[in-house]
């Protein structure tokens, strides 16, 4: 089973490649989720990097364009690209010299969408940092906005803030009867994890079919089929307080739907091809093991001369 990246190795290429050798590039291809690149320069320059992303509006009620600003700096052009929601813009000639600041730069620019995406979790965070600091013992739990984000056409993430919490809901579609089984087991396997003593920290999982959580049901009705199910992260200021530890938790929950359907093409869905290898090699390993009993069970050196009770004798094949 692999692990998902959250840069782009694309633009992380292209942008390590023009860099060192300035040339002309006109680029474009699509990320998870449906997300639109286009990377175009000249041979002189300046090389763009636009991104087009489904739920742009939200990010924006959510702070995306300051934190990007924050991020990036005069690299981001005011105006992006036509049908693009947001142009970052290199010069050849202001581009650092090979070494860390430019390694930083291009590390930066392959994880333009991770940081977009980023805002409504960095909104609710700060949010629930509020409501701790406002929250008295004995009083009843203070709750925040709840965030959505619809990333996808049927499918949506929600981040809400409570003063002693922050919980992501994550709607996911299965389109097969067999692939709804095998991810409700995959599923199963993070609630079971837990378990262990060496993981105990780690964020509680839960996972339900066709059932809205309470978090999001006003905002959702029951699905009509069982296609639809909802999985739930509940992160304590521990998943987010230290700024590497959060950088690590939002990148890991953007990532989770793609790591759950990573065999599939965006838009059809193929998901859990893992879990179906995972049950297959554990079912032959069990079917081998019965086998081995079996062998066992027989008797190796049987007697080729046999008496009955009234003293015939036979003989064995």
């Amino acid at each position: 089973m692999i692990l998902l990246g959250a840069e782009n190795t694309i633009i992380r290429d292209v942008l390590t490649s023009k860099f060192a050798a300035p040339g002309a590039v006109d680029q474009m291809f699509t990320d998870f989720d449906g997300v639109a690149y286009h990377l175009e320069s000249t041979k002189e320059g300046p090389l763009t990097l636009s991104m087009d992303i489904r739920c742009w509006p939200e990010l924006v009620q959510y702070g995306v364009v300051e934190n990007l600003r924050t991020l990036y700096g005069t690299w981001m052009r005011s105006e992006p690209e036509a049908d693009y929601r947001i142009t970052l813009q290199f010069d050849y000639a202001s581009v650092p010299p090979a070494g860390p600041e430019r390694d930083a730069l291009i590390q930066a620019a392959a994880l333009l969408k991770r940081h977009a995406m980023a805002a409504p979790f960095e909104r609710a965070f700060a949010q629930q940092a509020e409501l701790e600091r406002a929250f008295e013992p004995g009083a009843a739990p203070l709750t925040g906005d709840l965030l959505p984000l619809h990333y996808r056409a049927d499918e949506a993430m929600f981040v809400l803030p409570a003063h002693d919490r922050v919980t992501v809901v994550i709607s996911t579609r299965f389109e097969e009867e067999t692939d709804r089984i095998f991810g409700k087991v995959f599923l199963q396997e993070f609630v079971d994890a837990r378990r262990q003593p060496s993981i105990q920290n780690a964020p509680q999982v839960l996972y339900s079919n066709r059932e809205p959580p309470l978090e999001v049901r006003h905002l959702l009705s029951r699905s009509a089929t069982d296609n639809t199910g909802y999985v739930t992260f509940v992160l304590f200021p521990r998943h987010f307080a230290h700024p590497d530890v959060r950088f690590s938790t939002i990148s890991h929950i953007q990532l989770f739907r793609d790591y759950l359907h990573y065999h599939s093409t965006y838009p059809s869905t193929d998901p859990v091809k893992c879990s179906k290898a995972y049950m297959h090699s554990r079912m032959r390993s069990r079917v081998s093991e019965f086998l081995k009993v079996l062998n066992r069970a027989k008797p190796e050196h049987a007697e080729k001369e046999r008496k009955t009770a009234s003293g015939r004798t036979f003989r064995r094949a």
